[in-house]
């Protein structure tokens, strides 16, 4: 498994497990949209990876988008509630990657705007992780 998935694995994984984010979405964190989804939800977004390598060491910095979506009457209270949830869950988390090292995970913007059909609130969750990947 690419260290891209493992830093995807380990970013559901721990906002599966944090009490907040489950308390406000269960377990609605998605790769992709499903057809039929509920809300409120989680969905991974577009991924960005920039090489930092240095003498002796593989680096990565991966830019990771988490989508976060409410519908509640067009409130974007709730959407704001889960993006700090996120983001109290995963901001300079002590994460293990199967592998590879995550030398540091955190949350560089948040922004929460509500979507063309005015009842559908969308929060952008930016996570930052400085990777050293391990061959192995």
């Amino acid at each position: 498994m690419s260290v891209s998935a493992k830093l995807q694995k380990a970013i559901y994984d721990a906002l599966v497990a944090d009490a907040a984010v489950g308390a406000l979405v269960a377990d609605r964190i998605y790769d992709g949209a499903p057809s039929e989804h509920q809300f409120p939800c989680i969905t991974f977004g577009p991924v960005d990876s920039f090489n930092e390598d240095l003498v002796c060491v593989d680096a990565r910095t991966e830019t990771v988008q988490l989508d976060v979506w409410s519908r509640d009457q067009g409130r974007m209270r709730p959407c704001k509630e889960i993006c700090d949830a996120v983001k109290d869950a995963l901001h300079l988390a002590d994460l293990t990657l199967e592998q590879h090292a995550l030398i540091r995970i955190r949350i560089d913007g948040i922004r929460v705007f509500r979507d063309a059909d005015g009842v559908t609130a969308h929060g952008v969750v930016t996570v930052f992780a400085d990777l050293e990947e391990i061959d192995g």
